[in-house]
């Protein structure tokens, strides 16, 4: 079973319970064992069947006529082959490795030579700190009222659907949030409306320091992604399913655009409150930046190297691909693109395993691209994004009623007025951390001016009914509670009535 070796002791986890504790444990002895822990993962996968998945899935798709099978998933998700992504992808690739050998050098400096660059102690590091710190502002039990509050302030409407919200953790989960849809939202022949039906799940753990804040997140792009399919308006259910020839990155672009949210000031300054009523400080919102923006490149590097290690992996000659060959490759991909091993081992990325995510990872990075270009967009036209209410109006007819009827790189294109390019992700980066402290602050302190005049709403209508399940177990329902803030009260209770400490 999954888990690390803690003091002599056994301890069963997740793969994302090894990745928190990796990330905020105190201890570098219990970071490097679940570190160790999320190793065990390549060795599992390899030694149970990834090796001959490998092969066939090549075979298939050279006997379709593809280079391998990279070139038949991109070519068939996207519209474009294997050789035209990396084309892009390189470009990105070059243009960062300056800024990330430059942050490693850095980090090792300022953190105490090389041993900080040591996978279990990076992330601990760069933000175990600030992260606990936080972990007071982001209560979990919380999350799914505030993610409601910050869609329904941006005029994000779900048209009628049903969501299922599985949010918790628990033994035999599958390891990865997700969102799947039994029923696509289109528009029958008759001219009626048919809403979505939404699956979402999460693996938290209420317990755990930084859980609050990563629900928030999830939730935020999950929700993001159901939002997105229930507004797809088009004359067939073909338009709005998830699969090919859905385009991945312009799935994604949807989510993580939401989701980017969470990291601003200003979101924070309204949103991220305590237990007790307490705002998150303006100091710690700093400490924040200051401890993790010069250090942003580390994210980029590691999105990049999954599809980088697909690339070679599927390029291999089949002879060649073995348990240990895998393994290798995984390691010399990570010292590669990232600059030694990673914090979250490759072969520890659930998405390369599946058939539907993997050769996947390409549209995170791609997306990603297209959210930083759709944020500079918004930022220029209105000035703002927190509980911006044009946002919902703006991605509902740009990106969203459209469906897969229009290729990603044409739907980016239309909503900015500028081809996709990395251009304004490369210049977030550059940014020196004393800029963005000041822009930042200012955004910081209007939100908190704007909300002293606003007192909270008690009206949040996302016209969407929602379940708060825990497997077979129903624990909320808005159709049942009267609405959603209600519904928001009864998880709430029941999480810290489960959870108390």
């Amino acid at each position: 079973s999954l888990g690390a070796t803690i003091g002599g002791k056994f301890e069963e986890m997740s793969s994302v319970g090894l990745r928190n504790r990796v990330r905020v444990d105190p201890d570098e002895e219990v970071r490097k064992a679940c570190y160790e822990g999320l190793t065990k993962i390549g060795d599992f996968v390899t030694a149970n069947g990834f090796v001959e998945l490998v092969k066939v899935r090549n075979r298939m798709a050279k006997k379709l006529g593809y280079l391998d099978f990279y070139d038949y998933k991109v070519t068939n998700a996207e519209g474009f082959g294997k050789i035209a992504l990396f084309e892009i992808l390189d470009t990105l690739e070059e243009g960062t490795r300056p800024i990330m050998e430059a942050a490693r050098e850095l980090f090792a400096k300022e953190k105490g030579g090389n041993n900080a660059l040591e996978p279990w102690n990076q992330s601990f590091l760069m933000a175990g700190d600030v992260t606990r710190r936080m972990d007071p502002y982001f209560p979990f039990e919380t999350a799914v009222e505030q993610w409601g509050r910050s869609f329904s302030a941006m005029n994000i409407s779900y048209r009628g659907a049903t969501m299922d919200l599985d949010l918790l953790d628990r033994k035999g989960k599958y390891s990865n949030g997700f969102c799947h849809w039994p029923q696509p939202a289109w528009v029958k022949p008759d001219g009626s409306w048919q809403p979505s039906t939404t699956h979402f799940t999460s693996l938290a753990d209420p317990s755990a320091v930084g859980s609050g804040y990563t629900a928030l997140t999830t939730l935020m792009h999950e929700a993001g992604h159901a939002a997105h399919f229930a507004n797809i308006e088009m004359p067939s259910p073909l338009f709005s399913q998830e699969r090919s020839p859905t385009s991945v990155a312009y799935a994604e672009l949807q989510s993580m655009f939401l989701d980017s949210l969470v990291g601003d000031a200003d979101w924070m300054a309204k949103y991220a409150i305590s237990r007790d009523g307490e705002v998150i400080p303006w100091d710690l919102v700093a400490d924040q930046i200051k401890a993790t923006h010069p250090y942003k490149v580390f994210a980029l590097r590691a999105m990049l190297a999954v599809p980088y290690f697909e690339k070679a992996l599927y390029e291999m000659a089949e002879e060649d691909v073995t348990a240990e060959s895998i393994k290798a490759l995984a390691d010399k991909v990570e010292k590669d693109i990232q600059g030694g091993l990673s914090p979250r081992p490759l072969l520890s990325v659930p998405h390369i395993l599946s058939d539907e995510a993997s050769c996947y990872y390409h549209g995170y990075v791609l997306a990603e691209m297209g959210v930083h270009q759709t944020r500079e967009f918004v930022q220029e036209r209105d000035g703002f994004l927190s509980d911006n209410p044009k946002i919902g109006t703006t991605l509902a007819d740009a990106y969203w009623k459209p469906g897969n009827s229009e290729p990603f790189l044409q739907l980016v294109e239309n909503l900015t007025g500028a081809p996709l390019t990395g251009q304004a992700w490369v210049n977030e980066l550059k940014q020196s951390v004393e800029d963005v402290l000041k822009e930042e602050k200012v955004k910081y302190d209007a939100k908190r001016a704007e909300c002293a005049d606003d007192g909270a709403s008690n009206d949040i209508d996302l016209d969407m009914r929602i379940r708060i399940v825990d497997g077979d177990d129903v624990l909320a329902d808005t159709s049942k509670d009267g609405s959603f803030l209600a519904s928001c009260k009864v998880f709430e209770e029941y999480v810290q009535n489960r959870f108390a400490k």
